[in-house]
């Protein structure tokens, strides 16, 4: 039985490298099909990765404490084509980080995989023809410690979040992107049958997908305020056409990066969502949708290319 177990968790490991692999190469092999290094201008691109790093070792400390390690890993790239009238917005975010104490073992701190990518056909000198798809999720199991530590809650593909669109995309500057999508598809896949049979997520007890037609309206801005320190910011509105449309879904994501040197930085970054099919479970056993926010501050190695 155990020998079965460690395999299955194997394969299950090598298939997320196999996901995650496969979407940054995908972004080298577009750039790579199209571009002409040297003579061609209408790619732009840029991304970072980063590492932090923290430690703690005690030994007959009379203040207290306990043994840490923990570390965080980020990637982000962007890359964007611009030509004649055609338009193309493309962004790639990985994200994983794990905390391990004596007392309360290893924890996950931090897990994303995010996708997006926005074509646009130029109608007037700002405003184009669009259309949008996003693609999100996460690569390990993830619990909540404050319930129960041993349940997990969350795991890659539940949820997974597909979302496709057709609107107007307005851009007037180069640093600020607003896209209009009145025909949006959103689709949540729940893979874990335990969370699937347990409702989670919006899907009916038992189905594996949840879809949602409505409206989406994405503002993003990327501006370098003062020299070495540029903030990200990227809001999306979602309302349900076909159920309560009136409560609109949040996903607010604000990056602060402040670079310290050519190998040194530190960012500060927020997320608020809110997700009226997302029931948060509570100490006294009720569940509900919350307003989520999560905060973090990271210090460390960092290149930007």
């Amino acid at each position: 039985m155990f020998p079965y177990k460690t395999k299955k968790r194997q394969k299950t490991m090598k298939f997320k490298f196999f996901i995650a692999a496969l979407t940054f190469l995908s972004f080298y092999g577009f750039h790579s099909a199209f571009a002409q290094p040297g003579r061609d201008t209408s790619w732009t691109r840029g991304g970072l990765i980063g590492i932090n790093l923290s430690q703690i070792s005690l030994s007959n400390w009379a203040a207290g404490g306990d043994n840490a390690v923990g570390f965080n890993l980020n990637f982000n790239y962007k890359l964007d084509f611009k030509r004649n009238r055609h338009l193309w917005q493309n962004r790639l975010e990985m994200a994983y980080g794990l905390n391990k104490t004596k007392s309360e073992g290893t924890k996950k701190t931090n897990d994303n995989l995010y996708l997006s990518s926005i074509y646009g056909y130029q109608l007037k000198k700002s405003l184009y023809l669009s259309g949008l798809m996003t693609f999100q999720t996460q690569f390990a199991k993830g619990y909540d410690y404050n319930v129960d530590p041993d349940v997990f809650i969350s795991r890659f593909m539940a949820p997974g979040y597909l979302m496709v669109g057709a609107g107007l995309t307005w851009k007037p500057k180069q640093w600020f992107t607003a896209t209009l999508s009145p025909a949006t598809w959103r689709g949540t896949f729940v893979s874990s049958k335990i969370l699937s049979d347990q409702g989670d997520f919006g899907v009916t007890p038992g189905d594996r997908l949840f879809s949602e037609f409505g409206a989406n309206l994405r503002m993003e801005a990327t501006y370098e305020f003062l020299k070495n320190m540029t903030v990200y910011s990227r809001l999306d509105l979602y309302s349900n056409y076909l159920e309560d449309p009136q409560n609109v879904d949040v996903n607010w994501i604000v990056q602060l990066n402040m670079k310290i040197n050519q190998w040194f930085s530190a960012n500060i970054s927020t997320n608020m969502i809110y997700d009226d099919n997302i029931k948060i479970a509570q100490k006294d056993g009720t569940k509900g949708p919350r307003l989520q926010f999560k905060e973090a501050l990271n210090i460390g190695f960092q290149v930007n290319f």
